[in-house]
């Protein structure tokens, strides 16, 4: 170990708040610079979903195209319309998504400046082991990311911006809650991909182990299909299967990584 272990305890609350500064500066930073691209980044990347040309769209109408029998589906007519019902929505909505999208983007600084104030307190192989989890923890919470944006969230979108519990009532979204529902589905993606990290880490402190996974599994089975069905709240089976299906991968795959 290093001689971290020497240092007071108000020596390592210096060292904390410094780490804190540190991060604090670097969201701010890429806060700011996503504040002037932020139009762009709208036009792009967050209200693409709301497109009939969003790439999702197109796969799914290749796929039924190709499956005899299957339903038609049209991705070109699909088009949301999103309004600002409040005065100052596209204000607030602006700097929040900013500063939103910047955590994501300064994700890895992050956990690298965490790694630097307590790698000190770690033994060289215990590094190696922390070090190795953070850069898991960094590709795990970024392709959750992505697959919050390329499929939960539109297929989400696109459920429930058609759904109508009367033909008289027409769907008006709002910029609050399209954005409200982008960045938790985004989000809540992103921690759900930490799964085989965290499963790991139990079973390297003893507290999980394989048999665990093949005992409850037909448990998990159902437990996550509740969830993909809270997450995506449609009665379409195709729909439901998409989202359930990398979920259920990802329980797979943290049982591989514990110890027998």
């Amino acid at each position: 170990m290093s001689d971290s272990k020497e240092m007071s305890f108000w020596d390592h609350l210096d060292e904390l708040r410094a780490v804190l500064i540190k991060i604090a500066v670097v969201v701010v930073a890429v806060t700011m610079g996503l504040f002037f691209v932020m139009p762009t980044v709208f036009d792009t990347v967050i209200m693409a979903p709301t497109r009939g040309d969003f790439i999702l769209y197109r796969v799914f109408e290749r796929v039924a195209g190709a499956i005899p029998f299957a339903p038609p589906f049209n991705a070109e007519s699909f088009h949301v319309d999103i309004i600002s019902i409040k005065l100052a929505s596209q204000f607030f909505i602006h700097i929040s998504t900013s500063f939103w999208l910047g955590l994501v983007v300064s994700f890895p600084v992050i956990l690298y400046f965490l790694w630097q104030f307590i790698a000190p307190a770690l033994y060289e192989g215990e590094r190696r082991g922390t070090r190795i989890a953070f850069s898991l923890a960094t590709v795990m919470f970024y392709l959750g990311a992505a697959v919050g944006y390329f499929v939960v969230f539109p297929v989400t979108l696109r459920f429930l911006a058609d759904y109508h519990v009367s033909a008289s009532i027409a769907n008006q979204i709002s910029i609050d809650s399209y954005i409200d529902t982008f960045m938790m589905l985004i989000f809540v993606m992103g921690l759900v991909f930490e799964l085989p990290l965290l499963s790991w880490s139990l079973s390297a402190i003893g507290v999980l182990r394989r048999s665990f996974f093949a005992t409850y599994r037909r448990h998990a089975i159902v437990a996550l299909l509740i969830l993909a069905a809270l997450i995506t709240p449609t009665g379409d089976p195709f729909t439901l299967m998409i989202v359930f299906l990398p979920i259920y991968l990802l329980y797979e795959a943290s049982a591989l990584l514990v110890k027998k």
